[in-house]
């Protein structure tokens, strides 16, 4: 059982299939799914030109994956992966309470355009809805249809610069 979703990992978390295209459903990735999931994080890393910045190995993901905070959500026809969304549980200071991080949601090419991106953000909703919590995260600026995705869902989206600071660029600080 995760303790998270309350789901175990077999557990289907819905299902989708628009008009004239082929079923498909939503379950909730577990420690066996590490291969699989580092398969698609590198697809999407690879598609945003940032591979450079990717660390993780299945190994890694091995470990998130069975981490009580961490939910993976895999879409699939029953034979091959179409996408997944990855969320963290996150305590949010300006809220008082946690928020669900998501932190990618990706469509695998051949998969777009049959609702597999609608569905596991639905998921996402479902996970996020027995605690009432907000669901953040960001989107790439150039990235236009992946705003208009999600104004249809009824985000808000808000320009912000994200920083990051490695411990190798902050090393001056420590010193």
């Amino acid at each position: 059982m995760h303790q998270t979703t309350g789901l175990p990992p077999e557990a289907a978390t819905g299902t989708g299939h628009p008009a004239g295209t082929a079923p498909f459903r939503i379950r909730v990735a577990g420690p066996l799914d590490a291969e699989l999931i580092d398969t698609m994080v590198r697809e999407i890393a690879r598609h945003e030109d940032s591979l450079d910045d990717l660390v993780a190995e299945p190994e890694d993901w091995r470990r998130l994956l069975a981490r009580d905070d961490v939910t993976v959500l895999i879409a699939t026809d029953g034979v091959q992966a179409l996408g997944y969304a990855s969320t963290t549980r996150r305590l949010n200071l300006w809220l008082a309470r946690d928020v669900l991080a998501l932190d990618d949601l990706y469509v695998r090419e051949a998969a777009r355009s049959r609702g597999v991106g609608r569905e596991l953000m639905t998921a996402v909703a479902r996970l996020a809805a027995p605690e009432q919590l907000t669901i953040v995260w960001g989107a790439r600026l150039d990235n236009t249809d992946a705003h208009r995705f999600y104004r249809r869902l009824g985000a808000r989206l808000h320009t912000k610069t994200v920083a990051a600071w490695t411990p190798d660029a902050y090393a001056w600080a420590s010193a």
